[in-house]
């Protein structure tokens, strides 16, 4: 199950993050702006965020092989239909409902982990999947680049679209919850209700519709929540430059020819990979070794915010080759903090899962839509420098919100299940 929910995050990025590869063509052939450009990027992220909280809902409610097939079929087509796009208003327009369709996703994936993994083995799941918007992009874009330089960037479009319907067909062939598998004995299923994991979603407990206004105020009242939301945001800001402007950083700001973008740009999203393959796997150790959460599940975070700061360091390199190792080290570390899914589910009530982390995701979300349009504006003459030192001042905060905001965290906190 594990896999599958890795190839499924490997198409989610690749159709949000497809058009950073497109960018440049697509601009010279569409004639756009930095700044239309800028607002392209945004768009998805507008209604990915807004579409959180009734994603979350529906994780909820829908079970992830009904729910998640639907929706990978609704953004491949409209991922296709980008490559029919002559003018700006398209473009946003397809944006838009991409990012709409990809919403409940996260919150699927975390329903996914819970209801199959106990809780010492859950930030290693989560690492792994979240590995695969690293690993797919860092394989991927020099293929990308290689089969758009050849086809066509409309063409790259067609083609992301195609495996994403295809994929769809094969989750729902292959995924089953954990009490609906046949495969899992009536043993198997005890020790993982016993350890923690949450076999019986959606058995006994049927949840209504919609949510109670007391539930959904719950999700937005827990102090520790709270900074944890914050901290995602500052999270984001440094990967959302990585998945839209950093191919066009390199080839306006560090004067790289566009044949040689797809390797150097694939090197951070190794890098990106093995921080969070490395923070998940310590995570996990440190907790079974007996280690406090505050420490096994924040320290990682917080070393790896601390390495995002090194972006900053780019902007007095004087070769290209320092500035990628920069570059490297800083993803490297925004790969570390990227195990953050593993708060939703130490602090949210199981039967809010899905609420809260489509709250998580909303607030995430929005230095998807912040961060391209920001940077868009600073961008000046090809100056990337304003560019760098807003998402340096951002990880910043990140950096406090998870050091004094979200406070210590003790060892009831693993089996915790109600707000606080």
């Amino acid at each position: 199950m594990l896999l599958a929910l890795f190839v499924t995050v490997v198409i989610n990025y690749l159709d949000r993050t497809n058009i950073a590869i497109a960018a440049i063509d697509l601009t010279r052939s569409l004639g756009l702006s930095s700044v239309q450009m800028g607002l392209v990027f945004s768009a998805f992220a507008w209604s990915y965020s807004l579409c959180q909280i009734p994603g979350g809902i529906l994780a909820d409610r829908i079970a992830p092989r009904i729910l998640y097939p639907v929706l990978l079929g609704l953004w491949s087509l409209v991922t296709m239909l980008q490559g029919l796009a002559g003018s700006v208003l398209l473009l946003l327009v397809c944006r838009v409902l991409i990012g709409a369709f990809e919403a409940p996703s996260y919150p699927i994936n975390n329903r996914v982990v819970t209801s199959w993994f106990s809780t010492r083995e859950r930030a290693g799941a989560i690492g792994f999947y979240t590995s695969g918007q690293f690993l797919g992009l860092a394989v991927l874009a020099p293929v990308l680049v290689a089969f758009q330089a050849h086809f066509g960037w409309r063409c790259l479009f067609y083609a992301c679209g195609l495996l994403g319907l295809a994929w769809a067909g094969v989750w729902f062939a292959i995924y089953r919850d954990p009490q609906a598998d046949t495969r899992v004995s009536r043993t198997e299923l005890e020790a993982l209700r016993a350890s923690g994991a949450a076999v019986d979603w959606g058995g006994s407990r049927r949840k209504a519709l919609l949510p109670s206004l007391k539930e959904i105020w719950s999700a937005f009242a827990n102090r520790r929540m709270r900074g944890v939301y914050l901290g995602q945001f500052c999270i984001g800001t440094v990967s959302i430059f990585f998945l839209t402007w950093f191919p066009t950083y390199l080839v306006q700001a560090r004067g790289i020819a566009f044949d040689k973008v797809g390797f150097m740009a694939g090197v951070p999203f190794l890098c990106a990979l093995a921080g969070v393959l490395l923070s998940g796997a310590i995570s996990d150790w440190l907790v079974r070794r007996g280690v406090g959460a505050g420490i096994a599940r924040k320290g990682p975070v917080i070393t790896g915010i601390l390495l995002s700061c090194l972006i900053l360091g780019a902007l007095w390199a004087k070769s290209n080759d320092v500035a990628l190792v920069l570059m490297s080290i800083a993803f490297f570390g925004n790969g570390m903090a990227s195990i953050t899914w593993i708060f939703v589910s130490l602090l949210a009530p199981r039967d809010q899962l899905g609420l809260v982390g489509g709250v998580f995701n909303l607030v995430g979300g929005l230095s998807a839509a912040v961060t391209p349009t920001v940077i868009g504006v600073l961008v000046r003459a090809q100056d990337f420098s304003g560019a760098l030192i807003y998402v340096t001042a951002v990880t910043l905060i990140g950096l406090a919100a998870y050091t004094f905001w979200v406070g210590p965290l003790d060892e009831r906190t693993e089996s915790a299940k109600e707000l606080d």
